[in-house]
């Protein structure tokens, strides 16, 4: 099953803009996954599985790294291409 997520982080401190710059560099170095960023937010699309694991991997690395932080997540099944 195909998904697309769209994430948003939201680091709570006053240099927020490397923590967000990090998490997208990691998640464009993954295989398997379609990477699409904008201002607001960024889209993560493909396989279920391959998406729910590095959405996860990621998640936890950002919140063993930066002491307080918001993911604001959106998943979308079957997203049309």
């Amino acid at each position: 099953m195909q998904v697309a997520v769209d994430i948003s982080l939201y680091p709570l401190d006053a240099d927020f803009i490397p923590p967000i710059k990090s998490v997208i560099e990691r998640l464009e170095s993954q295989s398997g996954i379609e990477v699409e960023k904008n201002r607001m937010s960024t889209q993560i699309r493909g396989d279920y599985d391959i998406v729910m694991s590095v959405l996860s991997a990621e998640i936890k690395s950002t919140f063993e790294t930066v002491p307080k932080a918001v993911f604001a997540i959106k998943i979308l099944n079957n997203p049309v291409n």
